[in-house]
Order: C-alpha cells, then structure tokens, then sequence
C-alpha cells in the first residue's frame, strides 16, 4: 500500500467515527427532549383553554361612547324659593309604620340627603326676607320638553330653570306634577333646539355587579360622569319612612348633593333609575347611593303626563309589619300572610266584611305572602276595581269582594292634600300669583269705606313674585282678571288654574290714593312657575 493510499485510508476512519459520534449525541438527545415533554405533559391541565386579556382601549371607548350619546339627555336644574311670612309648604304628617303603605317622606332627606337644615339638602333654612336657592338634575325623556327629576328637587319652587351641558341657555321650567310617595316629579320646558331624550330601559333586568353610571351636577359641577356597580337590588332604607313604595337600586356609583334627580345609566346607556339619594354621616360620598328604579318612575311619569298626579288603590286597612308579624301569625293560625290590625271606618275593607284580627292570605285566588305583596297589588289596581280578598277568620277562610277606594281619600289623614295645596299640581296650575287675599266681608267693606260690589282683598305679597312684578301692592281690592270678575277667593284660584306660563295677566284693581279709592290697571307676563 503506497504512502498516499494509507493517508486516505485514515482520514476515512476517522470521518467515519466523527460521524458515528454525532449521530449518537443526535439520538441521546432526542431521547432526552422526548422524555422532557413527557414530564411536562404529565403535569399540564388537560383541556385548558389559554386567556386573553381583552383590550384596554375597548372598555374605554365604551364609556366615552355612552357618555357622548347620554350626555346631551342630562340636564343642571336651579331652583329659587322666595321668602314667606308664613309657612306655606305643605307640612309632611306622620303616620304610624302600620298605616297601608307606610309613613310618609318623614326626615328622609334631612338624614340621607341633607334635608331642610342638613348638608346639601334641597331648601335650606333661609333668614327672613331672603331667598332660598338650590340645585340638582334631570332627564329629558321626551323631545317635547319633558323631564324627569326629583320631587325634593322642585318641590315648593317658585321658579324653575334648566340648562343644559355646554349650551348658555337657560329655560323657564314648569312643574306638570309630582308624587311625593315616590319623590318623582315631571317638568317642562319650551325648547328652542332639537332635544335628545334618553333611552329608558328595564331595571328588573339589572342584576347585583352590573355597572352602574351616574351623569349630573354633583356641588353644581354640571355633566359630571362617575362609575360604579349596582351594589343591591330593592333596597328598602331603613330609616326612610316604610311607604312601601320606595325599593331602590343601591350603587357605589358616585352621587352627591347636586346628582339628585339625575339619571343612573346601565353600561348600554339606558337609564335604569334616577339617582335619589344617599347614606352619609359626612353629607357626602360614602358608597352607598341610592336610585328610584326607572321601571316605577315610568309607570308615575305615565300617571303624571295623562293626569297630572298619581292615583293609589287603597282596601283601608292597617296592618302589622311584616318583621313583627311571624308569631302573631302562628298564634292565628297561619305561616304566612298580612295580619290585619284595624279597618278604616266607612272604607272599603269594612263595607266589604272585613274586621281586626283578619290574616289576607290571598288576592284574587293568588297568595299573598308579605305587606309589601299586599301593597303592590292594591295600590296598582285602578279606583272602582274589585278584588277577591281571602282572609283567614277562625282558622277558616272566606272570601270578600273589595271595590278599591283612592288612597287619598281613604287615608285622608294620612295621604290627602293638605289645605292650601289644592291647584298647585297639574298643567293648568302653574298661576300662582305671589299674593295672599282674603274675601271681602261686609264688614270689612264699611271699614274699608269700599261700597262697590265683588272684589278681594290683597294682604299680602311676596317679594320677587309675579304680583310684585306688576306692582300690586297690599290692600288693593282685585276686581277682575283677564276682564272675568272677581268675588271671591275661589274666583281667583279658578282663573289663576286656567292660565299657563307665557299668557299675558290684566288686572282691575281699586287702591287708595289721599283717601280715595282709585281705579288702575296693571298686567303682565306670566313666567314659568309663578
């Protein structure tokens, strides 16, 4: 073998052996990854799906898309309240919590809004001879100028005005009506631009979690947009009188003094209540606010539009508390149902047969479980209306028919309108002159010197008011208004409730002038809620 064949030879070898080499280190290796994935694969969770982690931009667009399409709906409210010599806001009466349907509004506002004396409340106390101011929110709902808002909000106003976010305008505002139960009210203004109304939506739908966002005019900062969750579901406020027809969504959704009335929107935008008040020991946020369900405010807002107030059925009972009422049940006889502890004399429910110490355990063949039960049925059902009410007497039952009675009326001691409130609700109601009168006695007549027939006496006007606007002053004897005479106090209220915001108002009046009585003329235009 030559030299040249023998070097060959070698290099051969050991190509061949650096190549066994590495396709034994190839081998082991693979064996060894195999062996990895294996392992790894022992301890994988079987069928897991990867998350995904949605992105940021679209839960912030979202927002900002609801706000922009719900904003122009939201509306910043002023009130101002003149100065009374007397009080004439209506006095809210107590009632017993067994009272059908509960107390009224009570201190509701003074402990959780603020109230008359209390931060943030809607008419804080005023000195003498000064006017009293305040602010909240609404909704628009229809693009003919109506909105939706709270009762304490407007309530005993003399002057309403609305603006709306970015617009300079301000509208002159008149209440359509109110219903205090629910702290509701409607007002209307003329617009002068296309309105945006705000979708309603449904708020048996909302469940605990969902998100909750509140737009309004939190210390006057008009448009302001805060954010939370729906916190509870028919939330009844202890301290709130227990009328029964005030089950709240409860939200950590920021609201102040100022959101009142205000809408509170799901994350669709759709309005599921109006934001109402809140728990606090401070006057503000604490994380517990509380909004009327949009479902209860529609079925008012629909009684409000047709009729300008709100009408409840009533059987004219009192009954025992529900949380009071288990072993007075079971000492009866009974597990379940509404114990009756006194019929209103001459009501409905003692017409029919029904006596104390009855349990109604079902309504029209359906069982009735709870007070609350017993009050949603009955205060839905239209006057006139008869109900089949079964009660458990002596351990036996027997059944009754009911014709429903106006609650008003019913409990007049306890939901009837209070002297002097008469005419202040409604369309036609908004005339309010700003002036005291009195009839014009025979008597008073002589003293007077006054011999001409008819006419009221004016004894009092209110500063800042229509009537001082026009410049009636006090002891004039009104004759006539709009050329319809005038002789009495009732002639007055009757042309007055026929008058709306914008009319022009004459009067004839006589004044003293040197010891004369001098005929004058005096007229004006009638302002939003005057």
């Amino acid at each position: 073998m030559t030299f040249l064949g023998t070097v060959r030879r070698q290099k051969l070898l050991s190509f061949t052996l650096i190549l066994f080499t590495l396709s034994v280190g190839v081998v082991i290796g693979t064996l060894v990854s195999t062996g990895v994935k294996a392992e790894k694969a022992a301890v994988a969770a079987p069928g897991a799906t990867p998350l995904t982690v949605p992105s940021a931009a679209q839960m912030q667009s979202l927002f900002r898309d609801l706000v922009k399409s719900t904003e122009p709906s939201v509306v910043n409210i002023s009130t101002q309240t003149l100065p009374r010599t007397q009080p004439q806001a209506r006095q809210r009466r107590r009632s017993s919590p067994e009272d059908e349907g509960g107390n009224e509004m009570q201190d509701f506002f003074e402990r959780f809004f603020g109230g008359p004396s209390g931060p943030g409340g809607p008419f804080p106390e005023m000195p003498p001879g000064r006017r009293g101011q305040a602010l909240g929110s609404g909704v628009v709902v229809d693009k003919a100028g109506y909105v939706l808002t709270n009762n304490h909000v407007v309530e005993n106003a003399d002057r309403i005005k609305v603006k709306f976010s970015n617009d300079p305008t301000e509208y002159d505002a008149k209440l359509i009506g109110a219903d205090p139960l629910t702290d509701l009210a409607v007002i209307k203004i003329e617009p002068k631009k296309t309105l945006v109304p705000a979708r309603i939506g449904n708020s048996d739908a909302v469940q605990v979690g969902d998100w909750a966002i509140a737009i309004g005019s939190p210390f006057g900062f008009q448009a302001t947009v805060t954010a939370g969750i729906i916190s509870a579901k028919e939330r009844d406020v202890p301290e709130a009188p227990r009328s029964q027809f005030q089950h709240y969504l409860q939200t950590d959704a920021a609201i102040n003094p100022g959101n009142s009335g205000g809408p509170l929107l799901n994350i669709n935008g759709e309005v599921i209540g109006i934001n109402t008040a809140i728990a606090t020991r401070s006057g503000g946020y604490q994380g517990v606010g509380f909004a009327m369900p949009i479902n209860t405010a529609v079925k008012v807002y629909n009684q409000v539009i047709r009729s300008g107030k709100v009408t409840r059925g009533s059987i004219g009972i009192k009954f025992q508390r529900d949380e009071m009422s288990h072993d007075l049940l079971r000492a009866y006889g009974a597990t379940e149902g509404v114990f009756v502890q006194s019929v209103v004399p001459g009501g409905p429910a003692e017409k029919a047969g029904l006596r104390a110490e009855d349990i109604i355990v079902a309504i029209n063949g359906k069982p009735v479980r709870n007070g609350t039960q017993l009050v949603d049925i009955v205060t839905e059902t239209a006057v006139g209306d008869t109900l089949k009410v079964t009660v458990l007497r002596d351990k036996q039952r027997r059944d009754f028919p009911v014709t429903i009675g106006d609650l008003t009326q019913v409990h007049a001691d306890t939901f009837g309108v209070p002297s002097g409130d008469e005419g202040q609700r409604g369309e036609g109601a908004q005339a309010r002159f700003g002036m005291t009168i009195e009839n014009l006695s025979e008597a008073r007549r002589q003293n007077l010197n006054f011999n001409e027939a008819g006419g009221v006496l004016v004894t009092q006007i209110e500063p800042g008011s229509f009537a001082e606007d026009v410049g009636l002053q006090r002891n004039d004897i009104v004759l006539s208004i709009n050329r319809q005479p005038v002789k009495s106090v009732d002639d007055v209220r009757r042309i007055q409730g026929a008058l709306k915001a914008g009319e022009a108002v004459a009067f004839r009046l006589m004044r003293q002038a040197r010891g004369q009585w001098q005929p004058l003329f005096l007229a004006g235009t009638l302002p939003a809620n005057q």
